[in-house]
């Protein structure tokens, strides 16, 4: 019979889930969003748009006008990659827009 020791599986169960490492992911894909945002609509455009947070691989932004809304829609793929390319992983499946 072996024995774990509590330390050993306080590590186990922590590396599985660990919720401050999924809130830095999440911090991330927000950085990067922010990132690609400027780099595909420009500096100026990008400033009508925040990325809010990401839940259950969807990335909601808010918009500050519906037709910057319009464009997150039109280039939602193209945005989707990017973020996901810098990120190494596919963390983004959906993007969310409130206008």
């Amino acid at each position: 019979m072996s024995f774990t020791s509590s330390i050993d599986a306080s590590q186990q169960s922590t590396s599985r889930r660990n919720p401050l490492k999924v809130q830095v992911e999440a911090s991330r894909v927000l950085e990067y969003a922010s990132e690609v945002l400027a780099e595909v609509f420009g500096k100026e455009q990008a400033f009508h748009v925040k990325p809010l947070f990401l839940k259950n691989r969807t990335l909601t932004l808010t918009c500050s006008n519906s037709s910057m809304a319009q464009k997150i829609r039109e280039h939602q793929v193209e945005l989707m990659d990017k973020i996901n390319d810098k990120l190494g992983k596919k963390e983004v499946d959906c993007i969310r827009y409130l206008a």
